[in-house]
């Protein structure tokens, strides 16, 4: 049962221009630290728009980030943003052991508690590459919700989930622990992606919208995501890029933040910890209705 009002939930995948999957083949990790740090200032201009319209999200920070710039993450939760994680090291889940896995989400999830002085529930994976088994590890080690399914068939690189089907935006993977897709829009039980990245870049604007408004009518909540380094045209061009990767990078960098701005004020948005929770409210609802309603009698056991 959806909720009687479908919401729609603002996030934002804290990661810096170099830490991009589509750059790995031709910037290697042992060089990130010696990369010009450019999140800061295309986050500090993000807060600016959302304050202006008072908007709120939620902020998946790459433990890598909130190690080097903690001040910034105290900024996010300090504007009233939900914090929730990114993992550490922006590594593909299918690509780490679950040893591995748990060390990088526990080191993660430590850090921005310890920054932010709150509890940190939520968790989106790394290009969303999500794997069955690291639920279990997720829900062992204190998250409440992963959201990071993306049930679409037209990037190889994104995770699936068991019993995650396109159409149906949040499930109850394990007892307490959900999972909130990421957005998108239905054709015939084929997910076409909606949720923002490349996709909010390369679509028109107006075509974007009304795809929003076409799942929220549908009696679904919306999820959107985005980048800081999408905000910044003028970040470090590298050569050496398969054209596809390239074009999937840098198109439309111009043309985001106007594109934001906008959609800050076309959509009333909120955190995905809020959508979830108004989402089992209206479960409970729902449930205590069925509950209530009388249960017709058969006619030849009626007095």
């Amino acid at each position: 049962m959806t909720a009687p009002h479908p919401a729609a939930a603002l996030s934002v995948d804290v990661e810096d221009w170099f830490h991009v999957e589509n750059l790995k083949g031709v910037i290697a990790r042992d060089s990130w630290d010696r990369r010009e740090v450019r999140v800061e200032r295309n986050v500090d201009r993000m807060l600016d728009l959302m304050s202006e319209r008072g908007v709120h999200g939620t902020w998946f920070v790459l433990g890598w980030v909130a190690e080097r710039v903690p001040g910034l993450v105290r900024r996010i939760a300090a504007a009233g943003h939900e914090i929730g994680s990114h993992g550490f090291g922006h590594e593909l889940v299918g690509r780490l052991s679950p040893p591995e896995f748990r060390a990088d989400v526990e080191r993660s999830k430590k850090l921005l508690e310890d920054i932010v002085g709150a509890e940190v529930t939520g968790y989106r994976a790394p290009c969303f590459s999500i794997t069955d088994w690291a639920i279990d590890v997720l829900r062992d080690i204190g998250h409440a919700y992963d959201s990071s399914a993306f049930p679409t068939v037209v990037d190889g690189r994104h995770g699936k989930l068991e019993g995650v089907r396109a159409g149906e935006p949040i499930f109850e993977l394990r007892p307490g622990f959900h999972e909130v897709c990421v957005s998108t829009l239905d054709l015939g039980g084929y997910g076409l992606p909606w949720g923002g990245g490349g996709y909010f870049r390369l679509l028109p604007y107006g075509l974007f919208r009304a795809g929003i408004r076409k799942i929220l009518a549908d009696g679904r909540p919306y999820v959107f995501y985005i980048h800081p380094w999408e905000f910044d045209p003028d970040q470090p061009r590298v050569s050496g890029l398969r054209r596809s990767y390239a074009f999937r990078h840098y198109l439309n960098l111009d043309r985001v933040e106007a594109r934001f701005a906008a959609l800050l004020s076309d959509v009333r948005w909120t955190t995905i910890r809020s959508l979830l929770e108004s989402w089992n409210r209206s479960r409970i609802r729902g449930a205590a209705h069925e509950i209530a309603e009388p249960v017709p009698v058969p006619a030849d056991l009626r007095p």
